[in-house]
């Protein structure tokens, strides 16, 4: 197994952790100008919200009640595509997922089961690695490299994959520019753009790398004034259809190269049953231990 195969599938469930999460904003909104109306005993599109911290909380009303959704995701950074479909259970202390994610032309599946992270091994990188086990799980408290750089992100993720918390994000560090109704997929849906400003809130920024990195990433991004555009596609319920960011200004503000850091996540099948386990524990091996074994 190439240690490049494991980063790019642990970048990609870190990618739609990332897109999904955020601190919970503080405080609640009742619901003024937006909202769910009714109309003939059913719901239908209100007018869009205007005040970010009204909107995180109509969603995440909406998200709690749903439980569930099936996902699919594009992104790209520094020339590397990545695509994932997969679906996913929420929940605030023990959120689980599953996912298929292709990045630099490796496909791979995994798991994120009661905070810990299964990765399957395809059989040429069993024989590579010297195991008969078909998957591989990384724990928070890894000491091999893969382990150490995608296991804090993974444990500060798990419990924040409510797709509501990007907007509990948005209520903290940024602002709705425009909103607008529209049709998305056959569907009626209000359309926001916002703006987020990295220097309100930093922490929440730099909260899904390892402690030890995120002092020099806060301090790279001091005084800059930094700006994240966003999308968000909310159908009648005020659940999340589509979101897309474009992290490429804050990426270029901590000294990398000029390029594209872009995601766009489509959410569907709200409510719907997600059932998502371990592997057998029989064909687990620890990842840190099988680098350790093959010498990397």
């Amino acid at each position: 197994m190439r240690k490049t195969t494991l980063v790019a599938a642990g970048a990609a469930l870190v990618l739609t952790l990332t897109a999904c999460s955020g601190n919970s904003a503080t405080g609640t909104a009742e619901p003024a100008a937006g909202g769910q109306t009714q109309a003939n005993g059913g719901s239908v599109l209100a007018s869009p919200f205007t005040d970010a911290i009204q909107l995180a909380s109509a969603s995440k009303q909406g998200t709690e009640k749903s439980k569930s959704a099936k996902f699919s995701m594009e992104g790209s950074a520094g020339g590397q595509t990545i695509t994932a479909t997969g679906a996913m259970a929420l929940d605030e202390t023990d959120t689980k997922l599953s996912m298929t994610s292709t990045s630099a032309g490796q496909t791979t599946e995994m798991r994120l089961v009661d905070k810990v992270m299964y990765l399957k091994l395809p059989a040429d990188q069993q024989q590579q690695m010297g195991t008969d086990k078909s998957w591989a799980k990384i724990s928070a408290d890894g000491t091999d490299p893969v382990s150490q750089a995608l296991g804090g992100a993974l444990s500060q993720s798990a419990e924040q994959s409510d797709p509501s918390k990007m907007l509990d994000q948005i209520s903290k560090a940024g602002r709705i520019i425009s909103s607008d109704q529209t049709e998305l997929n056959g569907e009626q849906v209000n359309h926001y753009k916002v703006e987020l400003d990295v220097a309100k809130a930093v922490d929440q920024f730099t909260g899904q790398v390892p402690e030890a990195a995120r002092a020099q990433l806060t301090e790279k991004l001091k005084g800059k004034d930094v700006k994240i555009p966003a999308e968000l596609w909310l159908n009648k319920d005020n659940l999340p259809v589509q979101v897309t960011m474009d992290q490429g200004p804050m990426m270029q503000a901590l000294g990398a190269p000029a390029g594209d850091a872009k995601f766009t996540m489509k959410y569907s099948d709200w409510g719907t049953q997600v059932e998502v386990t371990a592997p057998p524990a029989d064909q687990v091996v620890d990842l840190g231990e099988l680098m350790k074994k093959a010498g990397r």
